[in-house]
């Protein structure tokens, strides 16, 4: 998704993310129209939602019946793991996940996401010496919730002159399977404003709305493993090393 998608031009502008009413227009809008998403090893579909008033917005649809079963992660929970992911980027006041809602659609419960505008062909390997402050945080995140696929083009720059990160589908394994391509801050201190950040989201898990909700979507030996990574980065205060298992995903863009 290094490419703007195509589909027919909108009457009206776009869906900002920072909208007051996005949760609800994604969350309730009817559905127009849907297109298969060409790529990808899941069934994903570009919507076309009907907004009302406030016009029409595209979203990216991830049903649950569409996810192809993995060996390692439990069939049909990676919809779930998007949104929990949104969650967490949330709790942390991180804001580089579009929004996301959880819903039924025409091809039943998914992931429905705000779909963001972005430059053609830009991603984490065309930005990142001028991106350092926005990408720190998304590798302190991927550590976090043991991100396994932080490609290159999981990285977009959007439209709004934004770094956004997308495809979390599959995050918070109880396994260390940490698998990115953001690696040139391994070993270095997390800076001290996402070192406060993460404090903050530890009482937040262990006590707060944030952490009841993560406990629905995600098994409990993912939510203690979550627990266990966060007081790690907590204690060190440093990103971590490649692990002893296959570090960057396959393919790297």
């Amino acid at each position: 998704m290094t490419e703007l998608i195509q589909v027919e031009p909108l009457q009206g502008e776009p869906w900002r993310p920072d909208s007051p009413r996005v949760m609800d227009l994604l969350g309730n809008s009817e559905f127009l129209e849907c297109q298969l998403h060409p790529w990808g090893s899941n069934y994903t579909f570009v919507a076309k939602l009907d907004g009302g008033e406030a016009g029409p917005g595209l979203a990216i649809y991830k049903p649950r019946r569409g996810e192809a079963p993995l060996y390692d992660f439990p069939d049909g929970t990676l919809y779930r793991r998007e949104y929990a992911s949104y969650l967490v980027s949330q709790a942390l006041s991180w804001d580089f996940i579009p929004p996301t809602v959880i819903r039924d659609g025409p091809h039943g419960i998914g992931a429905v996401i705000l779909f963001i505008p972005s430059v053609r062909g830009a991603n984490y390997f065309t930005f990142r010496e001028e991106r350092s402050e926005e990408l720190q945080r998304i590798a302190a995140f991927d550590w976090l919730t043991n991100n396994a696929d932080r490609k290159a083009g999981h990285c977009l720059l959007g439209a709004d002159d934004r770094v956004w990160g997308i495809d979390h589908g599959l995050t918070f394994n109880a396994v260390p399977k940490l698998r990115t391509v953001i690696w040139e801050f391994k070993g270095t201190a997390i800076p001290p404003s996402l070192h406060q950040a993460l404090s903050e989201f530890a009482e937040e898990l262990a006590q707060g709305d944030v952490g009841a909700e993560l406990r629905e979507l995600i098994a409990p030996a993912e939510m203690e493993a979550l627990g266990g990574r966060l007081g790690r980065l907590l204690e060190t205060g440093m990103y971590p090393e490649p692990g002893p298992w296959r570090s960057v995903p396959w393919p790297a863009v």
